[in-house]
């Protein structure tokens, strides 16, 4: 597993512990639900705002998704 499809794991994960759409996510970060879709299947690599972004809308620290995303390596 890469980088990419481990921040897509868990940007899933959390995106479903939310009981968030990919089109809720993406209105509330104000993205394109083709770019969650992107980033949940590894296709894409978020910039460090819109990790911050999520991550806020996801009611954790940015911290949190960057911590699981190691371990997921690991």
């Amino acid at each position: 597993m890469d980088i990419s499809q481990s921040f897509g794991k868990v940007l899933k994960k959390y995106r479903k512990h939310n009981n968030l759409s990919q089109e809720k996510l993406a209105l509330l970060c104000d993205l394109d639900r083709t770019f969650i879709s992107l980033l949940e299947r590894g296709k894409r690599q978020p910039g460090l705002s819109t990790v911050f972004v999520l991550a806020n809308q996801l009611n954790i620290r940015p911290s949190e998704l960057i911590k699981e995303m190691e371990e997921e390596l690991l």
